[in-house]
């Protein structure tokens, strides 16, 4: 599949950007108002006992905030952090090692945790319930269990996809919450607080034209910012306005309503190869000449969200908002 600006999975130019535009506190931190409410009651009740934070899952969509929050929670409480990942972790002696370099209160953040090895998770509910953990000495029949103390921790776990997650390891969790996706409104105000830590200057009109195209997720949100960035800064004297925004993202194959080419072409090869469906994943990836796996993954979920295309029994279909999108909906009015 070509390289899409538009995905929401982190790229190295993300890894370079995001660092610097992470907010530390609750405080600065734009969106998911519930969550934020329910973290600052539970952070200050742990500060006054003087305790570490219950353990915490947060799922979602990738873009939304999570590794920001892992970060925040870290910095709310005055602790360290820890950050790795579930694919990172294939032993129960590697999970060994990082449990037992923490300090107390100190926050372990697994990213992608559903993807953790069986055993390696075997061992975490130990340490997530007693703060201990049990090492196998020796081998064969002379082999004996050592259980050591950890000091009290805070796990923080983060997925894509939580009904992957064991019901043992998701019961040991204090605080499970779900981010939602970003209101154009918020996005806006992140895409201006992100404006001002790079030294951007950005007017409201360009700010919400950024947030519209951005699919409701942060992460996108400030890519989009850095393109829009690097055009107003060549071609604009270095001022982002609503005028800016469009003709660069346009330029970039970001359309008013957060589509790129590769949407486009979804849409239009189920409306015109299918007749508007349906039709089956892998007929129409191979249609696309596109990997059915991928095409699923990636593609899909925003076509799906936003009302664009269907699934149902036997196949995708174009919805009607498709057909509007593509400015042939009396076509859709005469074959219903």
């Amino acid at each position: 599949m070509e390289k899409r600006i538009i995905t929401t999975d982190i790229t190295e130019e993300d890894r370079h950007i995001e660092n610097s535009l992470r907010p530390r506190y609750l405080k600065d931190y734009i969106g998911q108002q519930e969550l934020k409410d329910l973290l600052a009651v539970y952070i200050e009740a742990a500060k006054s006992r003087n305790e570490p934070l219950d353990h915490v899952l947060i799922y979602g969509p990738p873009g939304l905030g999570k590794t920001t929050l892992a970060g925040i929670i870290a910095n709310e409480m005055g602790k360290n952090i820890k950050i790795t990942s579930g694919p990172a972790i294939e032993h129960p002696g590697e999970m060994a090692a990082i449990l037992t370099k923490l300090g107390e209160g100190d926050v372990l953040f697994i990213d992608e945790i559903h993807r953790i090895n069986r055993q390696v998770e075997e061992h975490l509910y130990a340490a997530m319930e007693d703060f201990a953990i049990d090492i196998m000495i020796g081998k064969g029949a002379g082999a004996k269990s050592i259980r050591l103390d950890l000091p009290p921790f805070t796990l923080v776990g983060a997925t894509t996809r939580a009904g992957m997650l064991t019901a043992p390891l998701r019961d040991r969790f204090g605080v499970i919450h779900r981010l939602d996706f970003y209101t154009p409104k918020e996005l806006a105000l992140i895409v201006k607080r992100s404006a001002g830590v790079l030294g951007v200057e950005i007017d409201e009109a360009g700010a919400m034209e950024i947030a519209r195209r951005s699919r409701g997720t942060p992460r996108l949100a400030n890519r989009l910012l850095k393109r829009v960035r690097d055009f107003a800064q060549v071609k604009y004297e270095g001022r982002i306005n609503r005028k800016v925004a469009d003709e660069t993202l346009t330029l970039l194959n970001v359309d008013k309503f957060g589509l790129d080419a590769m949407d486009q072409r979804v849409i239009n090869t189920i409306i015109d190869t299918f007749g508007g469906g349906p039709v089956g994943l892998d007929t129409l990836a191979a249609a696309l000449s596109e990997d059915a796996g991928t095409l699923e993954d990636v593609c899909e979920p925003y076509l799906l969200q936003n009302g664009l295309i269907a699934r149902t029994p036997r196949g995708r279909i174009a919805t009607a908002s498709a057909f509007e999108y593509v400015g042939r909906a009396d076509e859709r009015i005469g074959n219903e």
